[in-house]
């Protein structure tokens, strides 16, 4: 396999027809990470991730989790139960994603006290 061709099956980010584009967007949008987040922990329903992750509305949690199981990071398991029962769990390829987003989220927090003390004494 020539440089080239390895380079298309790799991806390309900085282009602007490469699908890892929209991979990495789906990725880092903030519904996502924090689904991600959740998840790295085990096995949730809907229901739990909706009381977790404060602020998303339903329908946005909804659309992140399809988003999520399409692109193969997430499982969605339903068991045929009345009332209908559903639980997400991270895939390998999930639980790849979630580590280094975990980490990212990790340093945001250790640093936390700086960035909010760049922004106060930027915004002066």
């Amino acid at each position: 396999m020539s440089a080239y061709e390895t380079s298309k099956l790799l991806g390309q980010v900085l282009s602007t027809d490469c699908p890892s584009r929209e991979i990495l967007e789906h990725l880092t949008n903030k519904w996502s990470v924090l689904v991600l987040r959740c998840l790295s922990d085990g096995v949730h329903r809907f229901s739990e991730l909706k009381q977790r992750i404060e602020g998303v509305s339903e329908k946005m949690l909804a659309q992140t989790l399809k988003m999520l199981e399409q692109d193969g990071f997430i499982l969605r398991t339903v068991y045929p139960v009345v009332p209908p029962k559903v639980e997400y769990q991270l895939t390998i390829l999930g639980s790849q994603a979630s580590e280094k987003l975990n980490y990212l989220i990790g340093w945001v927090e250790r640093s936390l006290p700086e960035i909010l003390e760049n922004k106060a004494r930027v915004s002066k």
